[in-house]
C-alpha cells in the first residue's frame, strides 16, 4: 500500500468516525423532557369567582370578618358585616389584613351603593391597598367622569385603566390582580419596582403596569420610596358605603 492510498483510507476511516459521533450526539425529542420536580395539582373552583383548593379566604360567608381582617388599630373591624358581605361604616376607618403578602393573585368582589349620591370622586370611593402602599382605585364610575387616573380600574394617580367597564350603581363587580412586590436596593431605592395586572369584570385594564412608587394624593410617588417587605391588604374607608365580598388570595 503506498503512501497516498494510505492516506486516503485514514482519512476516510476519520471521516466515518467524526459521523458516526455526531450522529449520537444528535438531539432527540427526550433530551430537552424535564419530568421532576412534578408540578403541584391545584383543584379550580366551580367557576372563576370560586377560590381554587390552594387559595387563603379572606373573606367569604359562614365565616366572621373579624378572624382575617382588623381596623388600623389591630382591633376588631367596624365595618357592617352580614351574609358575608363587609361595608364601609363612614367613620370606622380602614380595615386591614391580619397576614401579610408580598407576590399575589387576589380577587376581590365589590359593589357600590345603590342609591347615586355625589359625583366625581364623590361617588362609590373606596380602594384596595396593595402591600399597605399601592392603592387600586374603587370608583363608580357608570356615568360618572372624574380624572382619569383616578377612576376605578386605575393604579391611584399613576396609570389610568385601558378601559372602562364599570357596571351600574349596586350591581356586584370584580377585581382579578396578579401583583409582584418590589425589590429593593440597600440604600433602599427600587431594584425592581412593584408591577401589578388587573382585570375588572373579566376585561383586561391594567396589563402589568408598573407602579412608579407608593401611591400619593399629593406629590410625585418617586418622592417617598420606602423599602419594605411583606404588607398587608387594606380596605378603605372613604366616608362611601362600598361594600366587599368573597376575597381570596393566592400566595405565588
Amino acid at each position: 500500500m503506498n503512501t497516498k492510498t494510505f492516506l486516503t483510507i485514514a482519512f476516510a476511516l476519520t471521516v466515518s468516525v467524526a459521523t458516526a459521533q455526531k450522529e449520537e450526539a444528535k438531539m432527540v425529542p427526550a433530551m430537552t423532557e424535564i419530568w421532576d420536580p412534578e408540578v403541584p395539582v391545584v383543584t379550580p373552583g366551580e367557576t372563576p369567582m370560586n377560590a381554587p383548593s390552594d387559595a387563603i379566604i379572606l373573606m367569604g360567608e359562614g365565616t366572621d370578618l373579624g378572624y382575617e381582617w382588623t381596623n388600623a388599630k389591630g382591633e376588631n373591624p367596624g365595618w357592617k358585616w352580614e351574609n358575608g358581605v363587609a361595608t364601609v361604616v363612614k367613620g370606622a376607618g380602614v380595615i386591614k389584613t391580619k397576614r401579610q403578602f408580598e407576590d399575589f393573585q387576589l380577587h376581590v368582589e365589590w359593589r357600590s351603593p345603590e342609591e347615586v349620591v355625589g359625583e366625581s370622586q364623590g361617588r362609590g370611593n373606596s380602594g384596595i391597598f396593595l402591600q399597605e402602599l399601592y392603592e387600586l382605585q374603587v370608583l363608580d364610575n357608570f356615568n360618572n367622569r372624574t380624572y382619569r387616573n383616578g377612576q376605578a380600574g386605575s393604579l391611584y394617580k399613576q396609570t389610568a385603566p385601558l378601559v372602562n367597564v364599570c357596571t351600574g350603581p349596586g350591581k356586584w363587580q370584580t377585581y382579578d390582580i396578579i401583583y409582584t412586590a418590589p425589590r429593593f436596593n440597600e440604600d433602599g431605592t427600587y431594584f425592581t419596582k412593584p408591577r401589578v395586572t388587573v382585570l375588572q369584570n373579566g376585561v383586561l385594564v391594567q396589563n402589568n403596569t408598573e407602579l412608579r412608587g407608593p401611591t400619593q394624593y399629593i406629590g410625585i410617588p418617586e418622592y417617598t420610596i420606602v423599602k419594605h417587605g411583606p404588607g398587608a391588604l387594606i380596605l378603605q374607608d372613604h366616608s362611601n358605603p362600598v361594600s366587599y365580598r368573597n376575597i381570596w388570595i393566592r400566595e405565588l
